[in-house]
């Protein structure tokens, strides 16, 4: 249990906060923080991002750091409550992230508040890492490198029993399924009306059916389940720096299958002429990873049936999302290469016939 108070403004934080900080961490051995200063990045929708640059007065630390903060954003703050992303990128920093194998920041602090809906991370600095971007969508290379970096997250607990202990991790209950209902049902009518003339006629066909039948979707949920992230997508991914790929933005991480992840990453990430492509190929190397991973039991035809059942994952994240944050105009055109990719990628693998 840590006394560290929790600071919820990148420009609250002070030298003597990130001392203690560092201390507690096991960053900072001797000496203190002398000096900070921030700059804010990135294009959080539902959290703030901060760059801290630190000097020291003795001792040696680590130069930046990352911190991450509740937006100062009111609609997309509601949109935290309703969808307890604070909790649940927390609980991740604090109960699970030693746990898994994937490259992710290592925190120095995740504290959180349930009840005010607050919290803070001051996490490792991934710099010179770049992130993906989304509405350019990605090649082959960057595809290989994201499929690997899945095998490592779901074999580390693949079928642990010791996930379903974690209520905050497993939102899977009758209750959290009709909460999921209800909200897709309810947002898709805007979505339709913000969107209409940038979204493929054929998709919103599609989008209509899937929507209409959102509860045949939404049962399939085959064991062994396992750590799933949940918004596995370019934007939510760091090329380079230290490591070759890492995941960011552990917000939606859940107990789940593991094949919605992959389908997620393929339907809204891969430009759609390299998924087409390469499909296959990158399907039957993650089993093949998960297989080098210790992983039983989980052949190339389950994977390929489940890649398509879950096909339709980036189209309604993108129909939740969309409506829950403020629009903005790289918001808006994110949300359309998410939703006209996978709807395609659902209409190509024929998901509806799989309801």
């Amino acid at each position: 249990m840590t006394d560290i108070k929790l600071i919820t403004d990148p420009a609250a934080v002070t030298p003597e906060w990130l001392t203690e900080v560092l201390r507690a961490s096991g960053a900072l051995t001797s000496g203190r923080v002398e000096s900070v200063s921030h700059e804010l990045f990135g294009a959080g929708m539902v959290g703030d991002n901060a760059r801290f640059h630190l000097s020291y007065d003795g001792g040696e630390g680590p130069a930046t750091v990352v911190g991450k903060f509740p937006t100062a954003d009111e609609v997309s703050r509601g949109a935290s409550v309703a969808t307890r992303t604070y909790e649940v990128e927390s609980r991740f920093y604090q109960e699970l992230r030693h746990r898994v194998a994937i490259a992710a920041p290592t925190p120095h602090l995740a504290l959180l508040d349930v009840e005010a809906n607050d919290f803070v991370l001051i996490m490792d600095d991934l710099a010179p890492a770049v992130t993906g971007d989304q509405i350019d969508g990605c090649g082959l290379t960057e595809s290989e490198l994201a499929i690997d970096a899945l095998a490592d997250l779901h074999s580390s607990l693949w079928g642990d029993p010791t996930l379903a202990d974690m209520p905050w991790l497993d939102r899977s209950s009758a209750d959290g399924q009709a909460f999921y209902v209800q909200i897709i049902t309810m947002l898709y009518e805007g979505f339709i009306e913000r969107y209409a003339d940038t979204l493929d006629p054929d998709v919103r066909e599609a989008g209509d059916e899937v929507v209409r039948r959102i509860t045949d979707y939404l049962e399939y949920r085959p064991e062994p389940l396992t750590v799933v992230h949940g918004d596995f997508r370019l934007d939510n991914l760091l090329f380079g720096g230290p490591y070759p790929v890492a995941a960011v933005d552990w917000q939606t991480v859940t107990r789940g299958p593991a094949l919605t992840d992959v389908a997620y990453f393929m339907g809204t990430s891969p430009t759609p002429d390299v998924r087409a492509a390469h499909e296959e190929a990158l399907v039957d190397r993650y089993v093949s990873a998960i297989a080098e991973r210790g992983v039983t039991g989980y052949d190339r035809d389950q994977a390929w049936h489940d890649y398509r059942r879950f096909a339709f994952a980036g189209f309604l994240m993108a129909v939740g999302a969309s409506m829950l944050v403020a629009p903005t105009e790289r918001g808006n055109a994110m949300f359309m290469a998410m939703a006209n990719r996978s709807g395609r990628m659902a209409i190509d693998h024929d998901t509806l016939s799989m309801l």
